[in-house]
């Protein structure tokens, strides 16, 4: 029988205007310590971005973006906080903030494969439904 897994995940979202508190979902981070995996993921669609926020360039936001799944990786170029162990990393960047870049808060799932959930989530809370 596969082994179930516990794992933490939150969506990465986009906020232009904080003040209004509206969003748009581009991302997420999913970690799982039962099998080491720590994760995330940027999905970005220019056009409903645009049309979601015409003031806003993507360009803008991309290295804060790239730096959340830089810190996943353990990248030394993401500075200390990559080099912290994986489950303090999840934490830190799940940490609420009052920026343009922002993660929901974190919900818990299962999977007996932790390495499919990433994908998972992204086509269930990133991408428009087809």
């Amino acid at each position: 029988m596969p082994t179930l897994h516990t794992y933490d995940y939150a969506i990465i979202r986009v906020v232009p205007r904080v003040e209004r508190e509206e969003f748009i979902n581009v991302g997420v981070i999913v970690s799982c310590p039962g099998a080491r995996h720590l994760q995330a993921a940027i999905e970005i669609d220019p056009a409903r971005l645009q049309a979601f926020a015409p003031t806003l360039e993507a360009e803008a936001v991309q290295p804060w973006l790239q730096a959340i799944v830089a810190i996943c990786r353990g990248d030394a170029s993401a500075g200390p906080v990559a080099q912290l162990p994986a489950r303090a990393r999840f934490h830190f960047l799940t940490a609420k903030r009052s920026a343009v870049v922002q993660v929901s808060p974190t919900h818990v799932g299962r999977t007996t494969r932790p390495e499919h959930i990433v994908e998972h989530l992204l086509e269930r809370m990133v991408r428009v439904p087809r």
